[in-house]
């Protein structure tokens, strides 16, 4: 095709694609006249992200804390937006009708190659944890800590969407209660997600202030998300995947990654954090936000596995258990 020929091209389908939103083409080109460049900064919105670190103390380290929990959101949200797709098969079309890639059947490449980018975005977020194991001095940490009360990272939401979005909400209930758990209603599954046991106080029992703020900010948000996800978690659409795609050494590889990346990589850096800053000789320092942490982290003691359909019994009852023996096996 000569360079006149694409151009021709390019006027037809533009005509078309205003035609279809009720635009007048010229309109728009006139715009490109007076249309200013685009730059950088702009687009990134630079100087806006850069001006949303503020800070409560003036220790230097909070600056670390806040900046890499920033990046880790920005991370789940990447990890979402894969999720999301997966949800409705990929399907996107643009405000001005454009076809930009329908599916009405997931297939097994579509999954695997989703969940490669999930499982990539987490293992940035695991091998950079060391900036918070090793990247604070624990005196500072230990100060400007009660600045942040009773804020804590356990108060992610886009953390707990991830958990909804891959897998029956059953898998994901304290662990004592799973097995009557599979007829319950979805706000009842809600109620009794495994990370409120978490935040409780260590000697009572009762409910932190951290939990009750962030059930008092999300719950109706993690409702609603739980009853869309119902019938579109990952789960469940690696389940309507004929027989032969299901055993799809690629997709079978990915989705226990996933399961080892999130449920057992990602909170076990945490802990590792948290013996690091918060473990001494004789007791341990309650976590920012009362949580308690001891219980909560190690998967172990919750074993929350998103697809337990794929692992051998042997492999469930050591959940975790690999990763700790390598961490206590280091220097």
């Amino acid at each position: 095709m000569s360079q006149a020929e694409d151009f021709e091209n390019k006027i037809e389908l533009l005509k078309d694609k205003y035609q279809r939103i009720g635009q007048d083409m010229n309109s728009y080109l006139d715009g490109l006249l007076y249309a200013n460049p685009l730059h950088y900064w702009e687009y990134i919105k630079v100087d806006t992200l850069l001006s949303l670190q503020e800070p409560r103390t003036d220790f230097p380290d909070e600056m670390i804390f806040i900046m890499y929990h920033q990046i880790t959101e920005l991370y789940f949200k990447l990890s979402l937006h894969e999720l999301r797709q997966i949800a409705y098969n990929g399907k996107n079309i643009s405000e001005s009708g454009q076809d930009l890639g329908w599916r009405d059947q997931l297939n097994a490449q579509y999954l695997t190659d989703r969940l490669r980018r999930v499982n990539k975005y987490f293992e940035a977020l695991t091998k950079s944890f060391d900036i918070m194991v090793h990247g604070m001095e624990r005196e500072q940490f230990l100060k400007f800590r009660m600045s942040l009360l009773p804020a804590s990272g356990f108060q992610s939401a886009q953390y707990r969407m991830i958990e909804i979005c891959c897998t029956d909400l059953e898998n994901i209930v304290f662990h004592e209660l799973r097995d009557q758990m599979s007829e319950s209603t979805v706000e009842e599954k809600v109620e009794n997600l495994y990370w409120k046991r978490g935040a409780t106080e260590a000697e009572t029992g009762a409910k932190t202030l951290t939990l009750k703020n962030f059930e008092k900010k999300y719950t109706d948000t993690l409702t609603d998300l739980a009853k869309e996800m119902e019938s579109r978690n990952i789960w469940k659409k690696y389940s309507s995947l004929s027989s032969e795609e299901q055993n799809n050494p690629e997709l079978l590889e990915q989705m226990r990654w996933l399961d080892t990346n999130v449920n057992i990589n990602w909170p076990l850096v945490h802990y590792k954090s948290a013996v690091r800053y918060l473990a001494e000789k004789d007791d341990d320092t309650p976590a920012t936000g009362g949580t308690n942490w001891q219980k909560y982290l190690p998967p172990r003691f919750q074993k929350r596995i998103f697809f337990p359909q794929l692992w051998s019994e042997n492999e469930k009852s050591e959940w975790g258990k690999k990763w700790v023996e390598s961490v206590l096996a280091q220097p």
